[in-house]
């Protein structure tokens, strides 16, 4: 049955709540209504074609509509679609697995859930564990963790409480544990710290005091490998990384790397870690991890932890963590599929060169005088706009400058979203040379129609 545009509509603001969305503003707009995608593209119930320059949420990695992932997925439903993993096991959860471990030097298991924030909610209530499985007694004070300034890990009540967005976190303080602070490198907006390199000395230093002091107390950190994505996407400069490595190793607290929105050849390698030889203890993956096809996150860690969750039942040091749709069959076959298109299309270095391209065409967009900042790892890209270059300031929230531009771009034919004052294009990772120039020319186009309103 076909539905007209007027009464999805008013379906759509009648009954769906949507996520992240001012929805006091969103029911006085004309809602944007999705019904089919192909390649890089989304098409509209009006027959609007636009360019997904968000990714689907930063998950789409081939396109929409591929015909090897749709195969995959077909033939799996066509099998069985969903078996519990508690007690039992299945076959593309397994064969998923071995491929990730492969994929990760240091890992050997991996433990599924189905969105990244419970990837990283996980991850935390692992390292807790770990130390308390150790030695309950000489571990018993190790209950903090360490994180970033402006962080983000997800949405629920853990991955939120090791989150540092002021913004989206503060209401529910009094529901959150105890989360130790260090500043972040945000290079475009610390100049009285001195160069990059200086400004990751004193951010590496601010840590190392808070290790020295609270070691004991803290059972790890949790950062966002190479790019802080919804702080605005903020990327760290070179050793920042391998810094904080060092210094987790130097005084015995363990490293989660959430490489949920930078993994999967967002960033130019297929995870971020690799950039600096990082190797974590507990590495959380998501979004990208189907082609963005089906929900399905994963929890990575090495041997050692593992075997600390072992032991005769009456030690209880099982990890008791489960969800209902954990290694899902649809889920892991779409991934699995996704991996062995990545490498037979050698996307990653595709993605590697096309950054390369972009930076350049980026670059045109400092013509526009409200653009403050371009930041970029990968085919992940930041616009920082400001009211002012000089004084870096930004346009009040009142006058939503940022959202009315993406409105613009989407008249033009591309879909993006702001992070606060951030334009944020994060494009299929398949989209080619040409889409991403024309992406790229209706962001221009989009700002400068803002500037002479």
């Amino acid at each position: 049955m076909t539905y007209r545009y007027e009464q999805l509509e008013q379906w759509d603001k009648q009954y769906v709540w949507h996520p992240f969305t001012q929805m006091k503003t969103y029911v006085e707009e004309k809602p944007l209504i999705i019904e089919r995608g192909e390649g890089s593209y989304l098409f509209d119930v009006e027959g609007n074609r636009y360019l997904d320059g968000y990714a689907s949420l930063w998950v789409n990695v081939h396109g929409h509509n591929d015909p090897e992932l749709n195969e995959a997925l077909h033939k799996q439903v066509e099998t069985i679609a969903h078996s519990t993993l508690l007690g039992s096991a299945n076959v593309p959860s397994i064969l998923l697995a071995k491929k990730l471990v492969e994929l990760w030097p240091g890992m050997a298991k991996v433990f599924y859930s189905d969105t990244g924030a419970a990837a990283v909610e996980i991850a935390l209530k692992m390292a807790y564990q770990y130390w308390q499985n150790i030695d309950p007694v000489r571990y018993a004070k190790k209950t903090k963790f360490v994180s970033l300034k402006e962080a983000y890990h997800g949405d629920t009540v853990g991955a939120v409480s090791v989150g540092g967005m002021e913004l989206f976190h503060r209401i529910f303080q009094p529901l959150l544990f105890e989360r130790i602070e260090v500043p972040a490198p945000y290079v475009y907006r610390m100049d009285e710290y001195g160069s990059e390199e200086e400004i990751v000395r004193y951010c590496l230093q601010q840590l190392e005091n808070v290790l020295a002091e609270q070691h004991e107390y803290i059972a790890a950190m949790i950062v966002e490998p190479l790019v802080q994505g919804a702080a605005g996407i903020i990327t760290h400069p070179a050793g920042f990384l391998k810094g904080i490595e060092t210094l987790c190793r130097k005084y015995g607290v363990l490293l989660i790397c959430d490489e949920v929105a930078v993994g999967f050849g967002r960033t130019g390698t297929m995870f971020a870690c690799e950039q600096e030889n990082v190797l974590p203890d507990i590495v959380c993956l998501g979004k990208g991890i189907t082609g963005g096809y089906m929900p399905l996150a994963a929890t990575l860690t090495t041997e050692a932890i593992y075997e600390a969750f072992l032991g005769d039942i009456t030690e209880n040091k099982t990890f008791y963590h489960g969800h209902t749709y954990t290694g899902n069959q649809l889920s892991c076959s779409v991934a699995l599929k996704n991996i062995e298109l990545m490498e037979k299309r050698k996307l990653v270095a595709d993605v590697e060169r096309k950054a390369k391209k972009l930076a350049k065409k980026l670059q045109t967009l400092y013509e526009l005088p409200v653009v403050g900042d371009i930041r970029q790892k990968g085919l992940m890209v930041g616009i920082e706009i400001v009211k002012d270059r000089r004084t870096k300031e930004t346009f009040a929230r009142v006058e939503q400058f940022e959202h009315r531009t993406i409105l613009e771009a989407r008249k033009r034919g591309l879909i993006i979203r702001p992070l606060g004052p951030v334009l944020t294009f994060i494009p299929v990772l398949a989209m080619t040379d040409e889409q991403l120039e024309t992406a790229v020319d209706i962001l221009f186009d989009s700002i400068a129609h803002m500037i002479v309103q």
